[in-house]
């Protein structure tokens, strides 16, 4: 069975015009061509489509079946056609974005919106990861592209591009001990649990580590929810405390005494010079670098 685009065509045409002649004049044919197309499109299915007995051509029930799903399968293929199109001029066949756990709050949607604009035919997988994680996801070659934190020691084989300066804070539950407290001094924080958004590989230390006493988890909701029931104090971003009342109703934002710790950090797209980017990827680090103009 070989039933092409055209058959399809001449048949949905002929299904929407009850005739063979108006399905002509439609698609700038003569009717014996139109006629021959549903002919060979018969013999091809081995199925009566329509009843001839009559002046104009009466759709069997095959025909009325068959053209419910003829119009979403010439869709279909149309796409198809599209993508291969894509594909031939650079377009990457999926594009794997990572995002670091306490970035999931902030506007990284805006960037897989372009996306969906600019090549609707592309397939996008979003990741959330500790820090660490992302990192070497992105060397791994699992992720194209990261959104992440500022890095203290940059790796000779990532590039990127910076994006916004987000701020974090030191954050307990209000019945906490340490909320409490005026003022809280390095001592204090020390001494008491933490709770840390860090990598699931137990090897890696947790950058924003400074208690003696810590539980892990490797996202930013989970650490929420424990700093809530006052488990341990930890620190979060700014931004998802002020876009979520209710934390704030439950949280202390801690003031710190004895040292100011560096908690503001840029937001940053980044990607591996190693890895071949396609052309989905290219135009958001791109996009990403036109922001900064």
């Amino acid at each position: 069975m070989n039933i092409s685009q055209e058959q399809l065509i001449v048949f949905k045409t002929v299904m929407e015009t009850k005739s063979f002649s108006a399905a002509a004049r439609k698609l700038g044919k003569v009717p014996s061509a139109v006629s021959m197309s549903i002919a060979n499109l018969e013999i091809d299915l081995d199925l009566n489509l329509f009843d001839r007995s009559g002046r104009e051509p009466q759709a069997t029930a095959h025909a009325k079946v068959l053209f419910e799903k003829t119009e979403q399968l010439l869709i279909e293929m149309n796409q198809w056609k599209q993508y291969a199109r894509a594909l031939s001029s650079g377009l990457e066949s999926e594009l794997n974005i990572v995002v670091v756990t306490e970035l999931m709050h902030t506007r990284w949607t805006d960037y897989v919106v372009l996306l969906e604009q600019e090549f609707p035919e592309l397939h996008v997988n979003v990741f959330s990861a500790p820090q660490e994680d992302a990192h070497q996801l992105l060397f791994d070659g699992h992720a194209q592209l990261a959104f992440m934190f500022e890095r203290e020691q940059l790796e000779a084989r990532e590039q990127f591009v910076e994006l916004k300066k987000e701020v974090l804070v030191a954050v307990a539950a209000k019945q906490h001990a340490m909320s409490q407290l005026h003022t809280v001094s390095y001592e204090e924080l020390v001494k008491n649990r933490q709770i840390v958004v860090a990598s699931r590989d137990r090897e890696i230390q947790p950058e924003l580590l400074f208690s003696k006493i810590y539980w892990r988890t490797d996202n930013h909701h989970s650490a929420c929810s424990m700093i809530k029931r006052g488990l341990g104090w930890g620190v979060l971003p700014l931004e998802m405390l002020n876009e979520q009342p209710e934390l704030k109703r439950n949280l202390k934002v801690l003031e710190l005494s004895d040292f100011t710790p560096k908690f503001e950090y840029y937001v940053d797209l980044v990607w591996s010079k190693e890895n071949n980017l396609g052309k989905a990827a290219h135009f958001l680090i791109n996009h990403a670098r036109n922001l900064r103009k």
